[in-house]
């Protein structure tokens, strides 16, 4: 078979922007101010496709379910053969969903719950049993300061955070690395490790010979997760059911190697569905980080820190004077509290509402921050509430590689 699009070409660094599992950056011009990631580019660079229409069309009618807003407005832009995922659909054949988590903090914030709402989404779509891996291990090798049993707390933590969101643990396996890997789990490891070899992490992921060498390594492990087999319990040994890898497009470089192992090993490809990147609050030539207070908005915020952050910090692309405002608009492309709309606000006609009035001039800066402030702490309100209701109960049933669950093919209800 032909190597996969893209295969070994390097996370996306050029002249433009960086973007990479690590970094993600606009082009920088050269007054400093940093322009939104071209996503067209990244399409081009990484041999993805664009979400057409038409496949947005044929989920809604597959599933008799309307596309999520994420999907309705271009959030989530590109793919790998989820085509071939919506054929199993049809074909009433069986596959899984697969996303994960890097516990850099104790609490996650609001861009990572753009996977997980998707993914609840997808899992009641599809009726599809979900694995969601904690890359404790990862952030222990990445970050330099990070004591392992630190990483492994905040693993922990944002386990209870992704249970708040509504999954059904007799369909979702949440698991920490740290406890988890081992037996059939660390045996696609090893072979996934034997088809990468060192030139291709370095070409594909900029490794350097004063990376530790557990950085290589760490791919292996966060591909094991597409090949079914690595979950017997859930999956038996066969490993020949597909997943479908709902992420945002700086972790396609990890993917793309595996699914260059899966060819060697003749295990299903997984497929993948890639988001735009949640933008911090400096503007949208960034993400959000959970390790950088001022950039982002946790989950734990108060509806006071949520309104001081946003009015604070949140990049505006309005006018620099009311006047000036009024007679030019706004630019909602580069505005920070509209982009966080469009991820949050459940109302198409709303929303085009906001933009027509901000670009138009009618809509100050002001009111713009203001109705985001309250859709964003509306939000995180109600994952707070949830997240109190998580017991140590529902920790052992996630968590539980055991616990009896319900993984029959995901098929059209009747």
């Amino acid at each position: 078979m032909p190597p996969e699009n893209g295969a070994e070409a390097p996370a996306a660094s050029n002249a433009d922007q960086v973007v990479t599992p690590w970094e993600v950056r606009g082009k920088v011009a050269e007054d400093g101010t940093v322009a939104e990631i071209d996503y067209n580019r990244l399409i081009e660079m990484f041999g993805t496709r664009h979400i057409s229409p038409e496949l947005i069309e044929r989920f809604e009618k597959l599933t008799g379910k309307r596309a999520h807003p994420f999907l309705r407005r271009g959030l989530f832009f590109s793919h790998r053969e989820f085509d071939v995922i919506l054929n199993r659909f049809e074909q009433k054949k069986p596959f899984y969903l697969y996303t994960g988590r890097g516990p850099s903090s104790g609490s996650m914030h609001v861009g990572h719950m753009v996977p997980f709402l998707f993914c609840k989404y997808l899992q009641d779509s599809f009726d599809a049993p979900l694995v969601v891996q904690l890359t404790d291990d990862e952030k222990f090798l990445f970050k330099q300061e990070l004591k392992l049993d630190e990483a492994h707390k905040y693993a922990i933590e944002n386990a209870k955070d992704i249970m708040a969101f509504g999954f059904d643990p007799e369909k979702t396996f949440i698991f920490s690395n740290l406890d988890y890997v081992g037996g059939a789990f660390y045996r696609n490891v090893v072979k996934i490790s034997k088809t990468i070899t060192t030139s291709v992490s370095k070409a594909v992921f900029g490794f350097k010979d004063s990376d530790n060498v557990g950085k290589l390594h760490f791919v292996s492990i966060q591909a094991a997760p597409s090949f079914s087999n690595s979950f017997p319990a859930m999956f038996g040994e066969k490993g020949d059911v597909p997943c479908l890898i709902p992420c945002a497009i700086d972790q396609d470089p990890y993917f793309r190697v595996t699914r260059e192992a899966a060819v060697k090993l003749k295990y299903p490809k997984p497929s993948l569905i890639h988001s735009r990147f949640f933008p911090a609050l400096q503007g949208p030539g960034t993400k959000m980080s959970a390790s950088n207070p001022n950039s982002a908005i946790y989950i734990t915020d108060t509806p006071g820190q949520v309104k001081n952050k946003i009015n604070k910090y949140a990049f505006s692309g309005g006018g620099d004077t009311a006047e000036l405002h009024a007679k030019n608009g706004g630019n909602t492309e580069v505005d920070v509290s509209f982009q966080y709309l469009r991820f949050f606000l459940d109302d198409d006609a709303e929303l085009e509402d906001i933009e027509r009035r901000y670009k138009k001039g009618e809509l100050s800066t002001g009111a713009l921050k203001q109705r985001c402030i309250e859709v964003v702490s509306e939000l995180i309100a109600s994952v707070q509430e949830r997240r109190k209701q998580v017991t140590d109960e529902d920790v052992k049933k996630f968590m539980d590689p055991n616990y009896p669950r319900k993984v029959m093919a995901a098929a059209p209800k009747k």
